[in-house]
């Protein structure tokens, strides 16, 4: 399973990872509903377990996906400052570019 982070995103995503309430947590991106081919997604700080794939990423992020979720191999996580300041998950390997 692959996952992305863009720049923006893993500066926000270091913020909170590295507050003491979040030590031994990684990044967890999930499926909130899905509806065909297409899905949203959540995002959350979690604590591993054997359900899960620790996905590495070139920004020094593990990403947690749970085994076996096909739309979730390949999602992105964007920070955005405009229109509306906050997180956006996408997945373009998948044809998810974004909410609708």
């Amino acid at each position: 399973m692959n996952a992305k982070i863009t720049r923006n995103a893993a500066k926000k995503l270091r913020e909170e990872l590295d507050k003491p309430e979040h030590a031994g947590c990684m990044v967890r991106v999930y499926v909130t509903h899905s509806h065909g081919t297409h899905a949203h997604y959540g995002l959350g700080i979690d604590e591993p377990s054997d359900k899960d794939e620790v996905v590495a990423t070139d920004k020094d992020i593990n990403v947690l996906l749970e085994k076996g979720v096909d739309i979730l191999d390949g999602v992105k996580i964007d920070y955005l400052y405009v229109p509306n300041e906050g997180f956006l998950i996408t997945n373009p390997s998948k044809g998810n570019h974004g909410d609708h």
